[in-house]
C-alpha cells in the first residue's frame, strides 16, 4: 500500500511539471484550402554579396579560345567577389558583381566579350559555391546547411534541421536576412495557411532562422527548477518513513 502511495506522489509531480501543448499550437499552414499558388521565381534569386564565391565558366564553339576566360587552377574555388565588389577574371580583369544578381553578371560578361569581340555566342554559366542557410532554436538539430541546388524553402530548412521540437514557436519564426549592406528582420506565422504564398517561402544565401521556444517549455523549465529539489526531498523521506514502518 505504501509502495503504491510513494509511486502515485511521484506521478502526480512529474505530469504537474509537464505542460501540455495543444495542437493547435504545433500544427503547420492551418485553415488552408486546397488551391494552386503562383511562384513569381524572379523573386527567389538574390543579389550577389561582397565575400559571396562564385564558379563561372565561359564557353563557345572555339575550346581553345574560350579556355583563356576560365580558371586554370583549382577552378572549384571559383571566384571571391572582393571588398570592391568585383571579381577579377581572366582576359575580362575587373568585373561589377556585387549588387547584381546571376542572372544580370550574366549578361555584363557576355556582353563584354561581345563588344570587345572576345567569342563567338559565348555561354556563361554562374553558380554560388558558398550558398548556406543557418538554422537555430528549438529545432532537433541546430545546424549551417549548404545549398548545393541553390534553391530551398523555409519548411525544407526546417525539415534539415530535424524539424521543430514540440517548444518550437510556429506562430513567431524569425528570419533574418543580409541583402545590399542591410539586415533585415521578419516574424513569421507558420500556423498560417498564407505563408505558402509568402515571399519568404524561399531562402535566400546566408539566411538565418531562428525558431523561439515558447511559453509552455520557459515554464515546464521554471517549474522543474523549483520543483526538482521538493521531488527528491519527499521521495527520499517516504522512502524513509516506508523502510522505517515496513
Amino acid at each position: 500500500m505504501r509502495t503504491h502511495l510513494v509511486y502515485l506522489l511521484i506521478t502526480n509531480i512529474i505530469l504537474y511539471c509537464t505542460s501540455c501543448t495543444s495542437t493547435k499550437e504545433i500544427s503547420y499552414f492551418q485553415n488552408g484550402k486546397d488551391t494552386t499558388f503562383s511562384i513569381v521565381m524572379d523573386t527567389i534569386e538574390a543579389p550577389i554579396q561582397k565575400n559571396d564565391i562564385l564558379n563561372i565558366t565561359v564557353s563557345s564553339l572555339n575550346p581553345t579560345a574560350s579556355a583563356d576566360f576560365n580558371l586554370k587552377y583549382a577552378p572549384e574555388k571559383g571566384y571571391l567577389v572582393n571588398n570592391d565588389g568585383n571579381v577579377v577574371m581572366p582576359v575580362l580583369g575587373n568585373v561589377k558583381a556585387a549588387g547584381l544578381t546571376k542572372s544580370q553578371l550574366k549578361k555584363d560578361i557576355t556582353k563584354n566579350i561581345l563588344d570587345k569581340q572576345l567569342l563567338l555566342d559565348p555561354l556563361v554559366e554562374i553558380r554560388h559555391l558558398n550558398y548556406e542557410v543557418t538554422v537555430l532554436g528549438e529545432v532537433s538539430h541546430p545546424s549551417v546547411i549548404t545549398v548545393p541546388s541553390e534553391q530551398i524553402s523555409l519548411v525544407k530548412a526546417l525539415g534539415l534541421a530535424g524539424d521543430m521540437t514540440i517548444y518550437g514557436k510556429r506562430t513567431n519564426v524569425l528570419l533574418i536576412r543580409e541583402e545590399n549592406g542591410k539586415r533585415t528582420t521578419t516574424h513569421i506565422d507558420l500556423t498560417s495557411s498564407e505563408f505558402l504564398q509568402s515571399p519568404y517561402y524561399y531562402l535566400k544565401p546566408n539566411d538565418l532562422i531562428y525558431v523561439e521556444p515558447s511559453k509552455s517549455k520557459v515554464e515546464t523549465a521554471s517549474r522543474s527548477l523549483i520543483l526538482l529539489p521538493i521531488l527528491l526531498s519527499t521521495v527520499s523521506l517516504l522512502l524513509i518513513a516506508y523502510a522505517t514502518f515496513k
